[in-house]
């Protein structure tokens, strides 16, 4: 039976990935987590997790499959975005490294580069980078588009682009579609279980092939 690692289970894709891992009895779960979610599972070890104070213990695994992420919004600042969305993630790479992980599976986003303007589009670049030289067999990079999914808070402007992109996905170039997060979970655990070594990228159009 394989070890995954999730980092960031409580968020939309997160979530949808322990799912799907649980239905894989191939798969036992650790999740890090902010707060436990309502599941109970004998594969599934729930633990509340201070990303400021690491237990290095928790952190092995066979596979790591990363969804951490927030918005400068939500952190408060832009520095506080870059903690989480950078340093808690290289942190996490590195030890779980380390500890005897072989394959790392991660969320960013679409536009990610980091020699871009925007600061948040950089500092994704920026940790798809920093991960790639730690050394994994495989690391697979997800770079959807607007994800649509039931989130716990409301967001006007979110929900305005969901349905745009939801109604009018016609008109939109497919690498650009909203994309179900049930299905960038999907692809992250068949990439996994593909075996393939090396860095991979895959943009919302290809995600949605899987």
């Amino acid at each position: 039976m394989k070890k995954a690692l999730v980092l960031g289970g409580t968020g939309l894709i997160g979530q949808q990935l322990i799912d799907l891992l649980l239905q894989d009895n191939n798969y036992s779960v650790i999740a890090l987590v902010r707060k436990t979610l309502p599941i109970e599972n004998e594969r599934l070890m729930q633990v509340i997790f201070d990303y400021e104070n690491p237990n290095n213990e928790v952190i092995i695994a066979d596979e790591v499959f990363c969804c951490l992420g927030t918005t400068i919004k939500v952190a408060g600042s832009q520095k506080a975005f870059y903690k989480v969305d950078f340093e808690y993630v290289l942190d996490i790479a590195k030890r779980a490294y380390r500890n005897g992980a072989k394959k790392f599976a991660m969320v960013s986003s679409m536009g990610a580069n980091k020699n871009s303007n925007v600061f948040y589009s950089k500092t994704k670049g920026a940790i798809e980078e920093a991960v790639a030289n730690i050394g994994y067999e495989s690391l697979y990079i997800f770079r959807p588009s607007l994800l649509l999914g039931k989130r716990t808070g409301f967001r006007l402007g979110e929900r305005i682009a969901q349905y745009f992109f939801t109604f009018f996905s016609f008109l939109i170039p497919k690498k650009y579609r909203a994309i179900q997060a049930r299905q960038v979970a999907k692809a992250m655990i068949d990439c996994m279980n593909a075996g393939n070594s090396g860095v991979h990228l895959f943009e919302s159009d290809k995600i949605a092939d899987f």
